[in-house]
């Protein structure tokens, strides 16, 4: 490829050959001639719809996918959560750290469908069993403001709920909640007496019509959908096959929906014709009853600007696929005019993306790379630009302007057919640089809302980034503007181009080995701390705070970090107090007149872009009054969860064996057998097993089956006598817990259970309980949620053989994780169980 050279000051070419982009978000988009058109006809419709739901994975991408495709409207979802609440199939992962990976997960969907994303900044909390709990858990002034701020900020012309807002206590709380506050923010949304301090950003909104996304499931049977009266639904067959794409409007939907990988999520595409009811709740019903957009506005007559929709008529009819540059001019000729036009909401949107339209339909690559992957306020960084005109059409950069570094390079250079332009800047990131953390998760919220004092914030999927560079650019004599984030990439020997998003991170990290610390007797305990320099010529102190009864050595730390990215390993011995205890471990480094005490977690998975995170570097530290017998345990893992380190913590030895390797011979010299949770949804092979596990327990072992749904079991039973697993959960971690069996061996050895060890337990006490099982088994355990019957299936031991068989749903992958001391006593009992019989 030739290579233009400037030979300026601030400028040098270096020649290099263009990478081949991997498939990620960071890497420059390359629209191809389908593409280009289908964003021509979207250019002519300015029609807007919201979806509203509260989770990733709650959205109808079906739906999302026909109104961005085929009517071409802009179309957003806005997910009044981000999946904290949930279970990650794939990964460690839970809570806040889960919450960025399904936010990241909702963008790789939209990247698809061809939708926005919004959210609120509703935390779920985990399962709620009614919308009046869930409201007042969401703090409900704060996210109905939110969902107000989404209406307002988006201006829908039509609001779709994904639930049905009268359905309180028949379906997750979180749904009927999220269809309840959209109901009722349709009409707050136009009323300027109503959030007023939105209104220094935004104005009041009100959308036309308000469906809700209806199907046979709400009506309990296809036979009973069938006969309902659908005289006040839309309809809208969402079949549609796209030629220009090669793929139906359900295959594209299908594989968005694939993207919600940690909730395992895979969709299997249909094809041919498929019907979506919406069911109208506020506004008029449109007279065609296919249409939900009959009798809006939807032209550029409503800004009144039809002549540039005859303008962008034009360009249509004659579109030149083979070489879409031809069409230069009278895109250009489009940019100008609405230029032109008074700013307005739909103006504003559409110039952005007829200047988009206008770069890309030169085949103009454009793109910003540093050349690291973290940088710090006041560190230098090393940026190349590189901008190819891959047309005939008449270009050149005017200027780059180096956002939040105040730097503009004037070029005015010329950007000839297929010459590419290159250069590299030296500059410094600001000493007022923000991290590029999630920024809700930079001050610590509630239970139910994480806090975000930044109003123009709070709907955002993702923190704006820091550095980002304009081009400025000529096309044609009409100016545009494209701005790029700064991102990092190198070369993978075996993927190719691997690109990342650029992070502002702070001089230091500091990260406890592990989470929760359990400790079983008075004896000194080694905890290490990792000092890591995320900048060059780090010197400080590192200190451990402990509180009254427990002892630190040494107090403090010294350290000298002289490179960049190397980090030391501090050893420092507690000691705890006799008796049961807990506190907070908060370490403090201060270091070059500054304090640093959060930890900078890494999220690396194929399907998203690589994230870092800023949490606070803290570690629960618990004293236990704590026995156990038997030592070693084989672990079957499912999906993710911190099950064995928490043993190992407890001082046993857990070896984690694939279900492949499960044999007679393998599982000799093991007092117990755990299951991680969902491993009989997750593990095709176990199947195979199953006889072998049950001889297990037959001839002496002891083996305890985590919780499991009751869907996609890979086998009939998952224990030696029937059993049947359910959907039911109690939600309430403070729900009271019934004593059933008080001499059971499983509630007295080697701990003895009381109720206190049901105390501070965290998000809830279990799911997916049992609720039918043969005269074998005995209930250990009952609790239920306020008003429901009791639940029995938590805690069920059968006798078999020599040996005994426990199946649990009781949430212990999120109680050990959290340092709950009566869980620990808990589990060590059902580890133990057959010991208390043993030499």
């Amino acid at each position: 490829m030739t290579k233009l050279i400037l030979n300026t000051k601030f400028i040098y070419i270096a020649i290099f050959t263009i990478l081949s982009i991997t498939i990620n978000a960071q890497a420059p988009v390359v629209k191809s001639s389908g593409d280009i058109y289908e964003d021509l006809e979207k250019l002519k419709v300015l029609g807007s719809v919201l979806y509203v739901a509260a989770h990733p994975d709650d959205e109808n991408t079906r739906l999302i996918s026909y109104y961005a495709n085929q009517v071409k409207a802009r179309t957003a979802y806005l997910s009044l959560t981000r999946g904290d609440g949930g279970q990650n199939l794939i990964g460690p992962e839970i809570k806040e750290l889960l919450g960025v990976m399904r936010t990241e997960e909702l963008m790789a969907a939209r990247r698809i469908d061809g939708g926005e994303q919004m959210f609120s900044r509703a935390n779920d909390f985990g399962f709620s069993k009614n919308a009046e709990e869930t409201r007042e858990i969401w703090e409900e002034e704060k996210v109905m403001s939110d969902v107000v701020w989404a209406i307002r900020k988006y201006r829908p012309d039509v609001i779709i709920n994904r639930f049905d807002h009268t359905s309180s206590g028949k379906t997750h709380g979180h749904h009927t909640a999220s269809a309840i506050l959209s109901y009722e923010a349709f009409d707050l949304s136009g009323d300027k007496n109503q959030f007023a301090n939105q209104l220094k950003y935004v104005e009041p909104w009100s959308a036309q019509r308000l469906f809700f996304n209806t199907s046979w499931w709400f009506y309990g049977s296809r036979e009973k959908f069938a006969e309902a009266d659908k005289s006040n639904m839309v309809s809208i067959d969402i079949g549609t096959y796209y030629p220009i794409k090669g793929k139906s409007n359900s295959e594209i939907a299908a594989e968005s929906r694939s993207q919600h990988v940690c909730q395992g999520m895979g969709n299997t595409a249909s094809r041919g014709s498929s019907e979506e009811y919406m069911q109208l709740l506020k506004g008029d019903m449109p007279k065609d009853p296919h249409n939900i957009f009959e009798g809006i506005n939807t032209t550029w007559s409503r800004i009144e600007a039809s002549h540039i929709e005859k303008m962008i008529d034009d360009v249509i009819v004659n579109f030149n696929f083979s070489n879409p540059s031809k069409s230069a001019q009278a895109v250009a000729n489009v940019v100008k005019s609405i230029k032109k036009l008074p700013a307005s909401h739909w103006r504003d949107i559409k110039l952005a993306d007829a200047e988009s339209l206008l770069v890309n339909i030169t085949g103009m690559y454009i793109e910003a790379i540093s050349d690291q992957h973290t940088y710090t306020p006041n560190e230098e960084i090393t940026i190349r630009s590189e901008v190819t005109n891959r047309s005939d059409v008449e270009a050149k950069v005017l200027k780059v302007r180096f956002n939040d570094m105040k730097m503009d390079t004037i070029l005015n250079a010329a950007l000839a057919n297929n010459i590419s332009l290159q250069w590299k800047h030296n500059l410094k990131v600001p000493p007022t640089a923000v991290t590029t953390s999630p920024y809700w998760l930079k001050e610590k919220g509630s239970l139910g809302m994480y806090r975000v004092d930044d109003q123009q914030l709070i709907g955002n999927p993702r923190s704006n980034r820091a550095l980002s560079a304009t081009y400025h650019l000529e096309i044609n004599g009409e100016q545009v503007e494209i701005t790029k984030d700064i991102v990092y990439r190198y070369n993978d020997p075996e993927a190719g181009p691997v690109y990342r998003p650029l992070e502002i991170v702070p001089a230091i990290s500091v990260k406890l080995q592990e989470k929760v610390y359990v400790l079983s007797d008075e004896r000194p305990t080694k905890i290490n701390v990792s000092v890591k320099a995320l900048s060059a010529n780090q010197i400080g102190t590192v200190s451990m705070p402990v509180p009254k009864g427990w002892k630190i050595t040494p107090s403090s730390y010294d350290f000298t970090i002289a490179q960049k990215g190397a980090d030391q390993i501090l050893e420092f011995e507690l000691t705890p107090p006799a008796g049961q205890s807990e506190f907070t471990m908060k370490p403090v480094v201060k270091a070059n007149g500054k304090e640093y005490r959060k930890e900078l977690v890494k999220i690396d998975y194929n399907h998203i872009p690589y994230q870092s995170i800023l949490m606070p570097a803290e570690s629960k530290m618990v004293k236990l009054d704590i026995k156990t017998a038997g030592r070693k345990i084989a672990y079957i893992e499912g999906s993710g969860d911190a099950i064995p380190k928490s043993l190992e913590q407890i001082g046993y030895v857990v070896d984690i064996i694939p279900v492949q390797e499960i044999t007679k011979e393998r599982l000799q010299g093991y007092g117990a057998l755990v299951m991680g949770i969902r491993a009989y949804n997750k593990l095709d092979d176990i199947r195979f097993k199953q006889d072998v596990l049950m001889d297990y327990v037959r001839d002496g072992g002891n083996m305890i089956v985590q919780y499991n749904t009751n869907r996609r079991l890979k086998v009939d039973n998952i224990g030696p006598f029937p059993i049947k697993l359910s959907r039911d959960r109690v939600t309430v971690e403070e729900a009271p817990i019934e004593i059933l069996e008080p001499n059971h061996p499983i509630l007295n050895y080697p701990n003895k259970i009381t109720q206190k060890d049901f105390e501070n337990w965290v998000q809830e006490r279990g799911l997916y309980f049992a609720n039918e099982w043969s005269d074998e088994y005995k209930a250990i355990l009952s609790s239920h949620d306020p008003g429901e019957p009791a639940r029995k299936g938590g805690l069920l031991v059968a006798p078999h053989g020599d040996g005994h068989f426990i199946y649990t749903g009781y949430s212990w992958f999120r109680q050990l994780p959290a340092g709950v001391p009566g869980a620990y006593r808990i589990f060590a009992n059902m580890v133990s169980l057959n010991q208390n019989n043993k030499p």
